[in-house]
């Protein structure tokens, strides 16, 4: 079979910045989420704490040199940079890293981009978004926002090493159903990219909150779809009768208990049937999740997740590229640590789950 193309999401976020600072206070970064966590329940595995990288600074060199040696001992082919752009007068967040990644050509890693396409907010996690404090807002404002966009893009997609799929770059939104003139932008992408005699176009891939929207996704323009994780991560959950979701509620106000998930639950439900086999379908792994650290009891986790299993979920999705032309898969993620969805080592796996990666790839090479 062909080789999974593996592109795993990467978080910027693991340094201070000017406005981090003005929000959270002076040297916070995603570490200090992390570092405060406290288990919920007995046998919750909070807080998590990393090893071989340990408390890591993005502004050093050596770090993301470390970071692309585990990542190509685990299998992965690229780097998916969460890329913040919100607009207006090309206001950006945490770019620095990918910028100097760019600039200095180190490390010698493939990578593209993930925009993530939605509004900063202090959340105080109710499900109608009350209390919610806007710290910077995500604008769409026509086309020569979107040109002054896509010149800060060109810039990254002319590096030999950014990924590219039948020659186009690959360009992911994480929100498309937020950006409602969405098929402008891409007409105009589409457009400048292919004067300015760089590629005939971008390969947009839209991160599908709504799976049933598929065919309207690929029709304003999108190349490919891959799922969002939620939707079949709490497949089983969204499905459930409405007493079961009201005892969850219950243990959740009463007992502080945060909404969980079997892994092997996730496992069941990773891949859909008859539609992740599609060549325009990119179908995702998910090592672990732990939402608690950001959200409380007000978040979810997969419980009792674990490298053996994860195993399990990987030699399930590589089926479904079996053949493909472009058999990409999307990892979330190598380093959301405040999410509890990482690859890289902990005190309580190592460096399981890259281990289990690089096992099941390996069996297919033989």
């Amino acid at each position: 079979m062909s080789k999974p193309r593996i592109i795993a999401y990467y978080l910027p976020q693991f340094h201070p910045f000017k406005e981090n600072d003005e929000w959270w206070g002076r040297g916070f970064t995603e570490w200090t989420n992390v570092g405060k966590a406290k288990p919920l329940f007995r046998g919750h595995n909070q807080p998590r704490v990393p090893t071989e990288l340990g408390y890591y600074d993005l502004r050093l060199k050596q770090v993301r040199e470390e970071q692309v040696q585990l990542a190509r001992e685990a299998g992965i082919e690229a780097f998916c940079y969460w890329h913040y752009w919100f607009g207006g007068d090309g206001r950006q967040l945490m770019n620095g890293i990918i910028d100097e990644v760019a600039a200095t050509g180190n490390p010698d890693f493939p990578f593209c981009l993930g925009w993530a396409n939605e509004t900063w907010k202090a959340k105080q996690w109710n499900k109608d978004g009350s209390g919610d404090r806007i710290l910077m807002e995500q604008r769409y404002e026509g086309e020569a926002d979107y040109r002054k966009h896509y010149e800060y893009v060109r810039t990254l997609v002319r590096d030999l090493r950014y990924v590219r799929v039948d020659e186009k770059p690959f360009f992911l939104i994480y929100k498309p159903d937020l950006f409602k003139d969405v098929e402008l932008f891409i007409r105009l992408w589409n457009r400048w990219i292919e004067e300015d005699g760089i590629a005939s176009g971008f390969y947009f891939v839209a991160n599908a909150d709504d799976e049933s929207r598929y065919d309207e996704y690929l029709r304003v323009g999108f190349n490919a779809v891959t799922p969002a994780h939620r939707h079949r991560v709490l497949y089983r959950h969204e499905n459930s009768s409405v007493v079961l979701k009201a005892i969850k509620k219950l243990f959740r106000v009463v007992f502080n208990y945060p909404l969980t998930v079997k892994m092997s639950e996730v496992n069941r439900y990773i891949v859909r049937e008859g539609f992740d086999e599609r060549e325009t379908v990119i179908p995702f792994l998910i090592p672990q999740w732990d939402h608690t650290p950001r959200s409380g009891n007000r978040g979810y986790l997969i419980s009792k997740s674990s490298p053996t299993l994860f195993s399990e979920q990987v030699e399930k999705v590589v089926k479904v590229v079996k053949g493909k032309k472009n058999p990409f898969i999307m990892l979330k993620s190598w380093n959301e640590w405040a999410e509890g969805n990482y690859m890289e080592p902990d005190l309580t796996n190592g460096r399981g789950y890259i281990n289990a990666l690089k096992g099941v790839l390996k069996e297919l090479q033989r």
